[in-house]
């Protein structure tokens, strides 16, 4: 028996997101998450979403393990994040690429060094760099942009740079946190397309997003927050996941 080849079958079919019976209080007030439960497969594209208030961000913080669950387990990347060293967490982190809303480029560097710089704090090769950066900037149409400003980019094509960015260190999963609210109709389905071939490339993508139009059209696994619980995981078009 071939154990280490059993085992990357294992390991293609288990989910690099686990969440047992987790919740989250804030201080003294209303659980932000209660007592939720869900599982997330290697290559499986997912959209979390509900009204402002019922968790969502809390769940992202929770992955990126920026924040403490109150109680339950989190599984990340075959990680148990509960038993996770503070010194750990830095390196955790290169697993997972995530995209804001805002961008969050750095506005004193050029498109290319946007995108270099995720590399550079990981002290990867300046050869490497110099290969992996101009491949990740052509995945997004951005080769000719390379030396531009941020400023001097369109919306649309900010999140293009702050996409590449997340992806040039090849995470497992990707994480957008309402990756169109600040993008035109045009834009936001262009960024969605990307997000689709991130996937089909192998990427687990998991989208935070208030936009029902897209999550509607896309037809894609759904989780729906409300106060705090889950109340619905749904593959559209498909059979509901049991968690």
């Amino acid at each position: 028996m071939n154990y280490n080849r059993n085992k990357e079958i294992e390991e293609a079919d288990a989910p690099v997101i686990v969440f047992e019976r987790v919740s989250k209080t804030y201080q003294k007030g209303t659980p932000a998450i209660n007592n939720i439960s869900f599982q997330i497969r290697k290559g499986e594209f997912v959209f979390i979403v509900g009204s402002s208030g019922s968790g969502k961000s809390t769940l992202i913080k929770l992955i990126l393990k920026e924040i403490e669950p109150t109680n339950g387990k989190i599984y990340v990347n075959f990680k148990d994040l509960t038993r996770m060293r503070h010194r750990q967490v830095a390196k955790y982190r290169r697993g997972i690429g995530v995209v804001f809303q805002n961008f969050r480029l750095l506005k004193d560097r050029n498109v290319y060094e946007n995108v270099a710089f995720a590399q550079r704090v990981i002290e990867v090769p300046g050869s490497t760099i110099r290969r992996q950066v101009p491949f990740m900037l052509s995945l997004m149409g951005l080769l000719d942009k390379q030396k531009s400003l941020p400023t001097e980019l369109s919306g649309g094509e900010q999140q293009r740079v702050a996409l590449a960015r997340a992806l040039v260190n090849n995470p497992v999963i990707l994480l957008a946190d309402e990756p169109t609210g600040n993008l035109d109709p045009k834009n936001s389905w262009e960024i969605m397309k990307l997000l689709e071939d991130i996937n089909k490339r192998g990427t687990t993508v998991v989208v935070v997003t208030h936009n029902k139009e897209i999550v509607d059209k896309m037809q894609k696994r759904v989780i729906t927050m409300n106060k705090g619980i889950l109340i619905s995981d749904e593959q559209r078009g498909g059979y509901s996941h049991a968690y």
